[in-house]
C-alpha cells in the first residue's frame, strides 16, 4: 500500500521558506555595501552632517558620555510605540490610543535619526553605504508612519495599510541596523579584546632611553600593538593603540595637552588613564601600568593582571 506524503501545512512552508528570505536579504546587503556607486552621495551627505553646528551636543549624540552609542538607545521609544500601534489596529476601541502612538513614535525618530547621522558621519566607507540604506528605510516609515496619523481620522482603513507599511519598512531598516553594528562593528568597541589577548604579568618593551619626549611609538606587545609615550618629565604612558572607535592608529596621531588625537576621526584619548575625552569613540583605550627595570627597560601590564 502506497503511502502519500502529507503536505506541509502553510505555516510549516514559511517556517521553511524564511532561512532563504532571510538569506536572500543579506545577499543584497553584502551587495549594498560594495557599490561604489553609492559613494556619490555618501561623500556630500558626510560632509553636511559633519558640518552641522553641533557644538558639544556631537558628543552627546555620540553617546560618549554613555560609554556606548546614543542611537541603539533612542531607537527603541519609535520601534516600540510603533510596534504597538500595529497591535492596537487589531483591539476594538483602540483607534485614539494607536493614533497616539504612532504620533509618538514619528516624533521620537527625529532624535534617534540625528544621532545615528552623527554616528555614520565617522565610519568606514562600507559601512556608510550599508548605513545610507538603513537610513533610507527608516525615511521610508517615518513618511508612511506620517501618512497613517494624518488620514486615519477620515480614512481608518488606508490609516491602518500605510501602518503596517511604516512597520515593514521600519523591520526592513532594522535589519540592516543590525547588520551593521553585528556583521559591521560600527559602534562596537574595537579594544574589547585587547585583555583578552595580553597574558597577565609584566612583559618588557624595550629600553626606556629609546624613547623621546613627547613623541609617539608604537611597539608590539605580542601580537598587540601599544602606544608608548614619554612626558617631559621622563614618566612613560602606555595604551593600545588601535583606536576604540574604528582601529586608528594613535601612533600616528598628534600628542597635545597630556591627550592623543586619533588620525582617523579625530576622536581624543588622555593618555594617564585613556580615558575618551571628545568623540566619536566611546569606549576608553586600554591603559596599561608601566615600570622602568633595574636595566632601564619598560615593563607594562594591565591593572589587575596580576
Amino acid at each position: 500500500m502506497t503511502t502519500v506524503p502529507k503536505r506541509p501545512t502553510p505555516p510549516a512552508r514559511a517556517v521553511a521558506l524564511l532561512p532563504r528570505l532571510l538569506g536572500s536579504c543579506l545577499g543584497v546587503v553584502e551587495r549594498v555595501e560594495n557599490t561604489q556607486a553609492l559613494d556619490r552621495v555618501v561623500t556630500p551627505v558626510q560632509k553636511a552632517v559633519r558640518g552641522l553646528p553641533l557644538g558639544p551636543l556631537r558628543d552627546v549624540l555620540h553617546g560618549r558620555q554613555l560609554g556606548h552609542p546614543l542611537h541603539p538607545v533612542l531607537v527603541q521609544v519609535p520601534m516600540g510605540a510603533w510596534l504597538s500601534s500595529a497591535v492596537l489596529d487589531f483591539v476594538p476601541g483602540a483607534e485614539r490610543a494607536a493614533r497616539v502612538l504612532i504620533g509618538v513614535g514619528t516624533l521620537t525618530a527625529f532624535p534617534a535619526a540625528l544621532a545615528g547621522w552623527t554616528d555614520w558621519a565617522e565610519q568606514h566607507k562600507q559601512q556608510m553605504r550599508t548605513g545610507l540604506v538603513h537610513a533610507t528605510a527608516n525615511a521610508g516609515a517615518v513618511a508612511l508612519f506620517g501618512g497613517s496619523f494624518t488620514v486615519r481620522g477620515r480614512r481608518p482603513k488606508l490609516g491602518r495599510a500605510l501602518g503596517l507599511g511604516g512597520l515593514a519598512c521600519a523591520g526592513f531598516g532594522g535589519f540592516i541596523g543590525g547588520h551593521l553594528a553585528y556583521r559591521q562593528a560600527a559602534g562596537a568597541n574595537k579594544t574589547e579584546p585587547v585583555a583578552h589577548l595580553v597574558e597577565p604579568g609584566w612583559h618588557r618593551l624595550g629600553p626606556v632611553d629609546g624613547l623621546k619626549p613627547g613623541i609617539p611609538e608604537r611597539r608590539m606587545l605580542g601580537e598587540v600593538p601599544v602606544l608608548v609615550v614619554r612626558g617631559e618629565d621622563g614618566g612613560v604612558d602606555v595604551l593600545a593603540d588601535r583606536c576604540s572607535h574604528l582601529s586608528g592608529p594613535l601612533s600616528e596621531g598628534d600628542i597635545a595637552d597630556g591627550c592623543v588625537v586619533c588620525p582617523w576621526h579625530g576622536s581624543v584619548f588622555r593618555l594617564s588613564d585613556g580615558a575618551p575625552v571628545s568623540g566619536p569613540a566611546t569606549a576608553p583605550q586600554p591603559c596599561f601600568e608601566t615600570r622602568t627595570e633595574p636595566d632601564g627597560a619598560l615593563a607594562v601590564r594591565l591593572p589587575g593582571a596580576g
